[in-house]
């Protein structure tokens, strides 16, 4: 019954989003399969137990926290996080004695976050979803890359080349890949970052999936923005390609 209504409530929201927009169909076939609505028998394995099954006794109260992600320059990052994400600086402690200061930003209210750095502690470690911003002092004045980012990245090879598997697959083994952030539209929001500058590694409608898009932070760390909705396209995004334009899909790990 509630499968049903799920079908139900996705494909209506996808026929009125089709009478403005061009609905891609390979992302409906892909919001389908993360609900748990995909062919059984497409499937290579079987995952359902972990979205059915009950949570392990004990574990009922556990939280997904945060990432931490180190950075060269603090304030750049959280200009980054704060004033183009719309995330709010909640806790942060400073380490001089270990050469570190770490900030936790979260897209809260500034109104919800207490007084106090007890009660901030206790928030913070109470919100779903934080950024843990590493800085390690001194990396502000290195020249160029200070962190490896992960995908396909140079940054602290010893050879300046790409890690891969050793066989002749040619797939790289950066094991990070990217945060994410959803938002109401997609394409209002990536007109927002290019008029503050921020860098793309793809645009909405450039790539073979379309109506997704990656923004990079100031470390160059992939931030992939989503719709909060089903997955559709504008005739034009913020780059001015067109819907049935832009390169092939590329895997961002490649």
């Amino acid at each position: 019954m509630l499968q049903s209504l799920l079908v139900g409530i996705l494909l209506v929201s996808c026929f009125l989003a089709a009478q403005s927009f061009h609905v891609n169909k390979a992302l409906l076939r892909s919001s389908l399969t993360m609900l748990g609505m995909s062919n059984p028998e497409s499937s290579a394995i079987d995952v359902s137990r972990f979205m059915r099954s009950d949570r392990p006794p004990g574990t009922e109260d556990y939280i997904m926290q945060q990432t931490m992600i180190r950075v060269k320059d603090p304030v750049k990052s959280l200009e980054f996080y704060c004033d183009i994400l719309g995330f709010r600086l909640i806790m942060y402690s400073e380490f001089p004695q270990w050469g570190f200061n770490v900030y936790f930003v979260a897209p809260t209210d500034s109104s919800d976050i207490p007084e106090g750095r007890e009660a901030q502690w206790e928030y913070c470690m109470k919100t779903p979803g934080t950024i843990e911003i590493t800085w390690n002092y001194g990396t502000e004045s290195e020249q160029g890359p200070v962190y490896n980012t992960g995908n396909a990245d140079k940054t602290g090879t010893q050879d300046g080349q790409k890690v891969k598997v050793s066989d002749d697959r040619n797939l790289e083994t950066g094991g990070f890949g990217h945060l994410g952030i959803t938002v109401p539209d997609v394409y209002v929001a990536c007109e927002r970052f290019k008029k503050l500058g921020c860098e793309f590694q793809k645009t909405p409608n450039s790539g073979g999936m379309k109506g997704l898009a990656f923004v990079k932070d100031p470390d160059g760390y992939l931030v992939e923005v989503l719709p909060q909705g089903p997955l559709v396209t504008k005739d034009i995004d913020c780059d001015g390609v067109p819907a049935d334009g832009g390169d092939g899909y590329k895997d961002n790990s490649k």
